[in-house]
Parts: structure tokens; C-alpha cells; sequence
């Protein structure tokens, strides 16, 4: 297993990644609260690449997970309550984790999130951000198992849905 940035040939993967999440959403078997042709789409993976960070983990060649990793804090976070009062260049965020439906189950998520955590140590960032829909108790549940508390709700349009109810989540890593 190996997490990697993203280049230009990753792209096609990782939209048939979100492909096959939103064909889920759609059929009731994942509830994650993406829309398909809102978020996240082509575009997403797209922009994150000309930013320079989109990641993905491969597995045997394969593409089997994909995040944004960052430090771009959404607009929606000033209305959280955060533990930490910290300075921004000390925050690292992470964004649109999915794990490609077909790989579920083998500890993916969790390795990112563990790829995150030293990526951030990595830059300095002891202060770790996150967020997702209420409705991906998955996700919650994940996170609430790594350390990662919730800190607030925000009622919001997000990414261009609108109703959600985004749960803001953060962790703080002890320096080493």
C-alpha cells in the first residue's frame, strides 16, 4: 500500500471512484450525502491536482482511496466551536476522503487517516480538521474511533448542496 500525490493520469480513476460512490447514494446503499453532478465530480479531483494536493493510496497498482489534503479551512468551520485556539499555518485539513466501494472493508480509511496525521506532523500542523455530513455515520463512527472529536454542527449549503448538517471534527496531535 502505497499514498502518493496525484498526477494527471489519476484523474480518470479517481472520477470513476466518486462514480461508484454516488451510484451507491443513489441506490440507499452508502449515505454519505453527495450529489451527483454537484459534489464531489471530475472538477473536484481537477482543481485539488492544480493545487497540488490531491493524494491517492494505491494498492497493487491500483487506485483504491483518494483525499485532499491541505490547509484550507472551508468558511463553514468559523462557525464550529474548536478546542484549539490555534494560528492557521499550524491546521492541516483533510477533505473528501473516499474509499473506492469496491476496496471497503480492508482498513483503507483508516490508513489515510494514519497517512494524514503523519503528513501533518510532517509540516508542523499538530492541529487536525476535518468535517462530514451527519448522515455518514461510517465516517463518524471511523473518526470518533481515531481520536477525532466532534465539535459542532453547522447548518449549511455545502459544496453546492444545500440542508446539510455538516459535523466538524478535530484532533490535536502532541508535538514530537
Amino acid at each position: 500500500m502505497n499514498i502518493r500525490k496525484s498526477c494527471k493520469a489519476d484523474i480518470g480513476q479517481i472520477e470513476k471512484i466518486y462514480d461508484r460512490i454516488l451510484s451507491e447514494e443513489e441506490a440507499g446503499t452508502a449515505t454519505i450525502g453527495w450529489v451527483r453532478g454537484i459534489y464531489p465530480t471530475r472538477n473536484t479531483a481537477e482543481e485539488s491536482l492544480k493545487r497540488n494536493d490531491l493524494f491517492v493510496m494505491e494498492d497493487e497498482g491500483l487506485i483504491v482511496a483518494t483525499a485532499i489534503i491541505n490547509q484550507i479551512q472551508v468558511p463553514e468551520y468559523r462557525f464550529a466551536k474548536w478546542k484549539h485556539n490555534i494560528s492557521d499555518e499550524n491546521i492541516m485539513v483533510l477533505h473528501t476522503l473516499i474509499v473506492d466501494p469496491l476496496q471497503k472493508a480492508r482498513g483503507y480509511g483508516k490508513a489515510f487517516v494514519m497517512y494524514y496525521e503523519d503528513y501533518s506532523r510532517g509540516n508542523n500542523c499538530h492541529e487536525l480538521r476535518m468535517d462530514t455530513n451527519i448522515i455518514n455515520m461510517r465516517a463518524r463512527k471511523m473518526y470518533a474511533n481515531l481520536g477525532y472529536d466532534e465539535v459542532g454542527v453547522v447548518d449549511c449549503v455545502f459544496n453546492g448542496i444545500s440542508g446539510v448538517k455538516l459535523v466538524c471534527l478535530e484532533k490535536y496531535l502532541l508535538p514530537s
